[in-house]
């Protein structure tokens, strides 16, 4: 456990010396790469995180996704870490954590199993698809309702792939790594 706190810390303060402007063009150059996903560029509906902070930004993602008609599929964090899930219409809300939430219809925490694709956050991912999060849990019971054969892939910064990352029982191994470089799919 001390591993995988000292690697968040120091994934964390990486993070954290980014500058403004390189976060909006990593963010840009994010969205371009993911957008030209196959997987994506064939989904209806895609499951995504509408990002905070330093995480890799997912605004313009939003944005592409649904000016190319695909549903967007955006989480809200219940009391437990669980994440239940809405359609995003346009507009976010204010939400506990200084998150970010779409305002309607919540649909349940098995909806994120109708997406096509889904997208998630994290903080690295190692060579096998093992990634690693902030602690919570969330976006492991969230791996573990999509079913197989539908494309599941972390968001992260370039220098975020390929780290090694310890592995708990609990943890879920995403097919994919995506950044504003490229992707990379895990067998």
């Amino acid at each position: 456990m001390g591993r995988k706190t000292a690697l968040r810390d120091q994934l964390l303060t990486t993070r954290g010396r980014i500058g403004l402007p390189r976060l909006g063009s990593l963010a840009r150059a994010l969205s371009q790469v993911v957008t030209d996903i196959p997987d994506v560029r064939s989904a209806g509906t895609v499951a995504l995180y509408v990002s905070i902070g330093t995480e890799p930004g997912t605004g313009p993602l939003i944005d592409a996704l649904e000016a190319a008609g695909k549903r967007v599929l955006l989480p809200c964090l219940l009391p437990d870490n669980d994440l239940d899930w809405a359609y995003y219409d346009g507009e976010l809300v204010r939400a506990p954590r200084g998150l970010l939430e779409p305002g309607g219809e919540r649909l349940g925490v098995s909806a994120v199993s109708t997406a096509d694709v889904v997208l998630v956050p994290g903080l690295a991912v190692d060579a096998d698809g093992f990634r690693m999060g902030r602690g919570g849990g969330s976006y492991d019971r969230v791996l573990a309702r999509v079913p197989a054969g539908t494309l599941t892939c972390v968001l992260l910064y370039p220098w975020e792939i390929g780290v090694s990352v310890p592995v708990e029982p609990h943890d879920r191994a995403v097919g994919a790594a995506a950044s504003g470089e490229g992707m990379r799919r895990f067998s």
